[in-house]
C-alpha cells in the first residue's frame, strides 16, 4: 500500500501539522513547533499553511 499524505483527524487547526507528522512518524508537537519558528522566522509559514490546509485532502474516515 502506498503512503499517502493526508490532514489528520487529530487537529488543532485543521490538521495540517499532525498530518505531516503521521507521514513522516514525527511526533505532531514538533512538527508544530518547526512550522511556528518557520512563521516567526520567515513570516511565510501561515500562506504555506493556508496552501496547505487547501491543498492536502482530509484523512479518509476508515483510515486510522
Amino acid at each position: 500500500m502506498e503512503k499517502r499524505l493526508y490532514k489528520s483527524r487529530d487537529k488543532m487547526l485543521d490538521g495540517v501539522c499532525a498530518g505531516i507528522a503521521d507521514y513522516f512518524g514525527l511526533d505532531p508537537t514538533l512538527v508544530r513547533l518547526a512550522w511556528a519558528a518557520f512563521t516567526v522566522l520567515g513570516c511565510s509559514g501561515i500562506v504555506a499553511y493556508i496552501i496547505c490546509a487547501i491543498v492536502i485532502p482530509r484523512e479518509p474516515a476508515g483510515l486510522d
